[in-house]
């Protein structure tokens, strides 16, 4: 291992871990900023990916520098990761939509269901289907 290469190594790692610190930073304070939920979870959500992303870059630069061969095990994480945090966003989004619109006063800024814009379901021969509450 060249001990000159790898302390430039630590030096990129270093900067994509402060990297990952500030995109943290701001999601704390979009938190702190923004008014209602809607606005409060976009912030987390892009920051947490883009820190997962430098923090993920700088151990497979770390560990492939320190074995001087190819580290990918760190891809697996960040894979996941990709994956789990679009998925729980959008299902923390329709939970407090579903939550608003059974619990909360009616408002302009919240559309309405679907089941309400969208024609009732048709049977096989053409006759409306019949639900009971």
């Amino acid at each position: 291992m060249n001990p000159e290469l790898f302390g430039w190594v630590e030096v990129i790692v270093a900067l994509l871990l402060m990297l990952s610190g500030l995109f943290t930073l701001a999601a704390a304070v979009g938190i702190v900023r923004f008014q209602n939920f809607f606005q409060r979870m976009h912030p987390p959500a892009l920051a947490f990916s883009f820190s997962s992303w430098c923090v993920t870059l700088a151990t497979i630069l770390y560990f492939s520098a320190r074995r001087e061969q190819l580290a990918l095990h760190a891809w697996l994480i960040i894979i996941l990761l990709s994956i789990t945090v679009p998925v729980t966003t959008i299902l923390l989004s329709r939970t407090e939509l579903f939550r608003r619109r059974t619990h909360g006063a009616p408002s302009p800024d919240i559309p309405p269901a679907l089941s309400h814009i969208l024609p009732p379901p048709t049977g096989a021969d053409g006759a409306s289907k019949q639900t009971h509450d």
